[in-house]
C-alpha cells in the first residue's frame, strides 16, 4: 500500500489538494482525516465529492491521538485493501509525528507533501509564533507545494522558495493554484531520518452545532465577525451549514474569509473554530441568534 501524508498549516490548501488530487487519480485510495475539532468536516468535504474517506477527529494524530492513528489505519487496511493511503493531519499537527506513528503501524515508508502558502510563508516563519512547526514540515517534506502564487507578489514567492531550500534543498519545489500538480504522488523515500519536534501549537478548539436553518446573509455577516476577531482570535474557522438558501461551505484563515455552495444538503449544520482567547459564550449567543427566526 502506498502511503502520502499531504501537510501544511491551517488555511494552505491540504484539502483542496487532495480532493482535486484523488479524484482524478487511478486506483483504490481512502482518505484519512483528522480533523483537530470534535465536529469533522473534511471527512464530509471528501465525501461529497465521492472520495471514500475516514475521520478522526477530537485531537492530535501527531500526539493525543498516535494509537488511535495507527488503530484506524490497521483498520482501513483489513476493511478497504486500499492501494493508496492518504493522510491529511489535523492543520496543526507536526508530520514528524505522524511519520513516527506510521513506524509504529509498520505500515511502511510514507511520502510526504508539504503545503504552503506564498503570501504568508516568509512573514509568519521569520516571527517565530509557530514555533518549530514550520522546521518539522519542511525538513521532512519530499514535495513542497508553493501554494496559491496568483494571491502572492513575485518577491514574496521567490523569498518563500529562497527560504524552503534554505531548510531542505532536497526537496522538489512546485509552484501551484488551488494546489493544483500534474506529476504522480511521489514515491516514498527507502530510508528517511525523521527529524521530530514539537508536536503542535497550543491553539483552543472549539466545535459548535447549528441547530436550524440561519440566512446565507445573516451567517455571513457573524463568519465575517468572527474572521476579524470579535470572539477571540480565530486562527481558523470552518462550517457546513444548510442556510434558507441551500447549503454552504465557510472557512476563514488569519482573517480571510472564503464562502463556497456545498455540493449537496449537510448532515448536521456545524462550526469548527481554532484559536486563542476564544469567547465561547459569546460564540453561543451569536449562534443562537443567527439560528433565530
Amino acid at each position: 500500500m502506498k502511503t502520502t501524508i499531504v501537510c501544511g498549516l491551517l488555511g494552505s490548501g491540504k484539502t483542496t489538494f487532495i480532493r482535486n488530487f484523488v479524484k482524478h487519480g487511478t486506483g483504490k485510495t481512502v482518505v484519512l482525516v483528522n480533523d483537530f475539532g470534535a465536529a469533522g468536516i473534511d471527512g464530509e468535504i471528501f465525501s461529497a465529492g465521492g472520495i471514500e474517506s475516514v475521520e478522526l477527529p477530537s485531537g492530535c494524530v501527531c500526539c493525543t491521538l498516535k494509537f488511535d492513528l495507527i488503530t484506524t489505519i490497521q483498520r482501513i487496511v483489513k476493511q478497504f485493501s486500499p492501494g493508496h493511503l492518504v493522510i491529511e493531519p489535523s492543520g496543526v499537527a507536526s508530520p514528524s509525528g505522524v511519520l513516527e506513528a506510521l513506524e509504529s503501524a509498520g505500515t511502511g515508508s510514507a511520502a510526504v507533501i508539504g503545503i504552503v502558502d506564498a503570501a504568508e510563508f516568509t512573514e509568519l516563519y521569520e516571527s517565530g509564533v509557530y514555533g518549530s512547526f514550520f522546521q518539522d514540515q519542511i525538513e521532512n517534506s519530499d514535495v513542497i507545494l508553493v501554494n496559491k502564487i496568483d494571491l502572492a507578489s513575485e518577491a514574496a514567492i521567490a523569498a518563500a522558495e529562497r527560504l524552503i531550500a534554505s531548510i531542505n534543498p532536497l526537496a522538489v519545489l512546485l509552484r501551484t493554484v488551488n494546489a493544483a500538480i500534474n506529476i504522480p504522488f511521489p514515491e516514498a523515500p527507502l530510508r528517511r531520518d525523521i527529524r521530530p519536534s514539537a508536536c503542535h501549537f497550543r491553539f483552543e478548539t472549539m466545535s459548535f452545532s447549528i441547530s436550524s436553518r440561519p440566512s446565507l446573509a445573516v451567517f455571513t455577516a457573524f463568519f465575517d465577525e468572527l474572521a476579524k476577531g470579535c470572539f477571540g482570535s480565530a486562527a481558523r474557522a470552518k462550517a457546513l451549514v444548510n442556510t434558507l438558501e441551500g447549503p454552504y461551505r465557510f472557512d476563514s484563515t488569519f482573517g480571510k474569509v472564503d464562502r463556497v455552495r456545498f455540493a449537496r444538503e449537510v448532515g448536521n449544520s456545524r462550526l469548527v473554530v481554532i484559536g486563542e482567547g476564544l469567547e465561547k459564550e459569546a460564540l453561543l449567543q451569536k449562534i443562537a441568534s443567527c439560528s433565530s427566526p
